[in-house]
C-alpha cells in the first residue's frame, strides 16, 4: 500500500528551547528526554506507527540521554540529523563550519543509536545551498527543512516579542521560520541539484492554498484557549 503521509518529530530538548529563547542556564544542558521519549514511543507503539525522529547531536554526547535515544531505533524508528548545536542560523555558517556541524551530529547520533542518519532537518527550518551541498557530499538522501508558509514573519515577530534576546541575538535569528516568499515553495517532495548529485526535499507539511502549518505545537497552543478551536484546526488540517 502506498503511504499517504510521513510523520516526523523534532526532538528539541529543554536546553535547546532555552538557548533559542535567550534563557540563561541552557549551557548546563537540562534534559527531559528520559520523560518524553518513553511517552511518545508508547503512543506510537499503540498506534502501530513508525516515524522519523530528528535528533540534536549535543544530546547524543551526554550519557544521561543515551538510553532514551537508543530506545528510538530499538523500537524501529528512523533517526535524522537535526544539527549539533541547534542554532537556527545555519545560513550564516561557512562551508567548513557546516561540515563540522553536520558531521559531528551525524557521528554522535550513529554512535548512540547504531543508525547513521540519511535525512536532515535544520533547526528553525534553516537551510541554504551550502547546507544542501554538504548533505549531498556526505551521502544524505533527503533534506526536510523547507517550511512553505506565508506566516513565518508573523511567527518570528511573536517569538521575538516573547523572548529575552538581545538585538545582536535577534539579528542572528532574523531568518527564523523563513520569509513570506517561503509560502510559494512546493508542498510536495521535489529534488535539489548539487555538485554531488540530487538530494530529495521533503517539505514540512502546510495546508493547501492558505499554507497554514499543520503542527502539533499549534494544536496544543490553541487548546490552551479553546478545545473546540484546537479540534477544528486539527480536523481542517487532516481534511
Amino acid at each position: 500500500m502506498k503511504p499517504i503521509a510521513s510523520l516526523s518529530l523534532d526532538l528539541d530538548n529543554k536546553w535547546s528551547y532555552m538557548k533559542t529563547h535567550g534563557d540563561g542556564g541552557w549551557d548546563a544542558f537540562p534534559s527531559y528526554l528520559d520523560l518524553v521519549v518513553p511517552r511518545f514511543l508508547d503512543v506510537l507503539r499503540d498506534l502501530d506507527l513508525k516515524v522519523t525522529v530528528f535528533i540534536v547531536g549535543q544530546d547524543a554526547v551526554l550519557e544521561q540521554n543515551h538510553a532514551a535515544l537508543a530506545s528510538i531505533t530499538q523500537a524501529g524508528h528512523e533517526v535524522g540529523n537535526h544539527s549539533f548545536h541547534h542554532e537556527p542560523w545555519l545560513h550564516l555558517y561557512r562551508d567548513e563550519e557546516l561540515e563540522r556541524e553536520l558531521t559531528s551530529a551525524e557521528e554522535q547520533i550513529e554512535r548512540v543509536t547504531g543508525d547513521r542518519p540519511i535525512g536532515f532537518r535544520g533547526p528553525g527550518y534553516s537551510f541554504s545551498p551550502a547546507v544542501l551541498r554538504v548533505l549531498a557530499s556526505r551521502g544524505y538522501l533527503y533534506d526536510a527543512s523547507t517550511f512553505p508558509t506565508f506566516l513565518g514573519p508573523i511567527a518570528r515577530a511573536y517569538y521575538f516579542f516573547k523572548s529575552r534576546l538581545s538585538r545582536e541575538q535577534k539579528q542572528e535569528r532574523k531568518q527564523l521560520f523563513g520569509k513570506v516568499s517561503e509560502g510559494f515553495r512546493p508542498l510536495r517532495p521535489y529534488s535539489w541539484n548539487t555538485p554531488d548529485g540530487p538530494i530529495l526535499e521533503i517539505p514540512v507539511t502546510t495546508m493547501p492554498v492558505f499554507r497554514i502549518p499543520m503542527h502539533l505545537s499549534y494544536v496544543l497552543y490553541l487548546a490552551q484557549y479553546s478545545r473546540v478551536l484546537a479540534k477544528t484546526y486539527f480536523r481542517f488540517a487532516l481534511f
